[in-house]
């Protein structure tokens, strides 16, 4: 039987603790003083009988117990969030909507003609579109802000909770500005002799790339910028003989349609799977099915899969 002394303000501190990485930064997030937000947390391990976190110098960290309680917490604010949604809905008449991460390759490179399936399918549906890093979408998609992600598979660590239903294949790319003298020399090994625009720590292809990289024994480029933000990255790259090391559907408009070229250098090995991600414990909905249907002819049309 659950404890009645557990309030939802204690399962609401504890998930944004955990997404904050720290009593400060959930304070904030909840309007809350960090003496309040560390009592409540207090009053959750006084409860439980365990403690759920470590305290240290980096922040706080879930113990064993905390990494139990955390998937159930998650699913219960979820479940709520859905409960009021569907009270809006059936008292007021909410229109249908859906709220799709996609990560800046899909965004691109499928999402368009995406949108313009479920757009002819129904003209009322209210569709929302985040783009974002990774790590990002997922904490946003766990959190019940979207209702799927499309991109990348993350590690095993960020997929607790979550799906995957893989969509196609798609590898990593390396592209200049035309005319950049490495277009002659496709030597990956000359990379080193360039300014480079890197995939972040948190990028989901960051892993390939340095495996490409130990690969071909060449050495992790020395002049670079990281970065995820593909506006940016046009930009400088057309005004710079920086070589942009990117997933390839972002850019795949760009080279098509000779705004950048690609650099001929193999990239065997980093093709990684791009799906849909979803909570698990979210119930069948209308617009999904929509979704997926939408999905499969753009896939279709544009070749993938």
């Amino acid at each position: 039987m659950l404890d009645r002394r557990i309030k939802f303000r204690h399962i609401q501190a504890f998930v944004e603790i955990v997404r904050q990485r720290s009593l400060k930064g959930a304070a904030e997030k909840l309007l809350l003083t960090q003496p309040a937000i560390s009592r409540t947390l207090a009053e959750l391990e006084e409860i439980a009988g365990v403690p759920l976190m470590a305290r240290g110098r980096g922040g706080v960290s879930l113990t064993p117990p905390g990494e139990v309680l955390l998937s159930y917490a998650r699913m219960s604010l979820a479940a709520l969030e859905q409960g009021f949604r569907g009270l809006d809905r059936a008292g007021l008449g909410a229109p249908r909507q859906l709220r799709i991460g996609a990560l800046p390759s899909v965004a691109a490179r499928l999402m368009p003609e995406v949108a313009a399936r479920l757009s002819a399918m129904d003209a009322d549906l209210q569709l929302t579109i985040a783009d974002g890093a990774h790590d990002q979408l997922i904490e946003a998609l766990k959190a019940a802000s979207l209702d799927v992600v499309i991109g990348r598979l993350g590690p095993p660590e960020t997929m607790k909770g979550l799906s995957f239903t893989q969509l196609y294949l798609e590898e990593v790319a390396m592209v200049v500005r035309p005319g950049h003298p490495l277009l002659a020399t496709p030597d990956l090994r000359l990379i080193v002799d360039w300014p480079v625009i890197y995939p972040p720590p948190q990028a989901a292809i960051r892993p390939m790339v340095e495996r490409l990289l130990i690969a071909e024994g060449v050495a992790e480029p020395g002049r670079r910028i990281e970065t995820v933000s593909g506006a940016f990255a046009r930009v400088h790259v057309l005004r710079s003989d920086a070589v942009w090391i990117i997933s390839a559907g972002v850019v795949a408009g760009d080279v098509a349609e000779g705004r950048l070229a690609r650099w001929p250098v193999p990239t065997t090995g980093t093709e990684g799977p791009v799906g849909l991600m979803a909570r698990t414990d979210d119930a069948p909905r209308r617009e999904r099915q929509l979704l997926d249907l939408a999905i499969a002819g753009a896939l279709e049309t544009l070749a993938l899969g």
